[in-house]
């Protein structure tokens, strides 16, 4: 009933910049919380920054100063700019929302995109 589509990742240099798109479509009602989060290669999926309806923006320690996170609520659309890549940022990207539905109920349940590729190398 759901979809988060992400796109904009690829292959960057250290210190290349980068911007993430995560649309959401579907039977959507209203969406709170937007995020993005990460798992490097070998490791536990970690959050990167989060933004809620309000457009107040939380971000992980070690990405503070180089990504901005953004959202259009009238595109369902949040947004991760990163700049100052570093090959540490490398990693499969994911589109976090809590979304409730139309329909009955006052529900908000956790969707997930697919992942999105972000390679920093040289």
């Amino acid at each position: 009933q759901v979809q988060l589509e992400e796109s904009g990742g690829g292959l960057v240099q250290p210190g290349g910049s980068l911007r993430l798109s995560c649309a959401a479509s579907g039977n959507i009602f209203e969406i709170d919380t937007m995020g993005w989060y990460h798992q490097p290669p070998g490791k536990e999926r970690e959050l990167v920054a989060l933004i809620t309806a309000g457009g107040r923006p939380t971000y992980a320690d070690s990405v503070k100063g180089r990504f901005t996170i953004s959202r259009d609520n009238a595109k369902n659309t949040v947004y991760l700019q990163m700049n100052g890549l570093k090959p540490e940022d490398t990693a499969v990207y994911y589109c976090n929302a809590l979304i409730r539905l139309k329909g009955p109920g006052l529900r908000f349940d956790d969707y997930w995109g697919r992942g999105t590729q972000v390679t920093v190398s040289s």
